[in-house]
């Protein structure tokens, strides 16, 4: 091929196909990577896994829209993709087209275990990263099953901030927050308490010349994000 055909070739070739070919087209991917790795002797023994779900906004009727998460056209429907990259090649690694509401643990848990399996062989060491949608005990428990560690951003429940209340703060000379704490703790339906950390950044506040300056308490949450 001299050149790429138009994309319209490409969804009229994939549509004519019948839907048990879907395992076998999404097994091209795979086999391309090893190859191409092979050939520029990219032999990657480390990956870091950066997985989380976008927004796809819907403008008419299309079967599975949900009114959900969509910060830039709030109110509006949209399907919410779930994907992972390879922060160390920025390849496309795996992903599913899904319906607009939050994905459920298992369906978290399900999308992680096909990322491990399309890894190539000569992955040892796993990082995984996640956003707050995946905080659950199903996706921490795929993470541990594939053997690897892993970073999800924490959910702010009541019982968490009762944690960052009584937690030891401490300077933070190595990011931009005012201070910084780590914490064991296990959330509410997991197996096992798990290393947390946090940092606290302090918020401006407006004072009233008249009324004076208002009193906060220690790590009152009113005064730090």
């Amino acid at each position: 091929m001299k050149k790429l055909p138009p994309q319209s070739t490409w969804w009229r070739f994939l549509t004519s196909l019948h839907l048990n070919g879907a395992g076998q087209i999404l097994g091209i991917p795979q086999e391309m990577r090893e190859r191409v790795w092979a050939a520029g002797n990219a032999q990657l023994q480390t990956v870091t896994l950066d997985t989380d779900t976008t927004v796809h906004t819907l403008y008419g009727q299309q079967m599975g829209g949900r009114k959900s998460y969509n910060p830039k056209n709030q109110g509006k429907r949209s399907y919410q993709p779930i994907l992972t990259f390879l922060a160390e090649t920025r390849e496309y690694l795996a992903g599913e087209l899904r319906n607009g509401d939050r994905p459920t643990g298992q369906q978290i848990a399900e999308h992680l275990k096909k990322v491990f399996a399309m890894l190539p062989g000569c992955v040892e060491q796993r990082f995984g990263r996640a956003a707050a949608g995946f905080y659950c005990w199903e996706a921490v428990e795929a993470y541990q099953q594939a053997d690897c560690r892993f970073v999800i951003v924490a959910r702010k429940t009541a019982r968490l901030g009762e944690e960052l209340r009584q937690a030891a703060w401490r300077p933070s000379p190595d990011t931009d927050a005012e201070a910084e704490c780590e914490f064991r703790y296990q959330p509410q339906g997991w197996e096992k308490d798990f290393r947390f950390v946090a940092l606290r950044y302090e918020q401006e506040r407006e004072v009233d010349e008249e009324e004076g300056p208002e009193q906060y308490q220690l790590c009152e949450t009113s005064a730090y994000t």
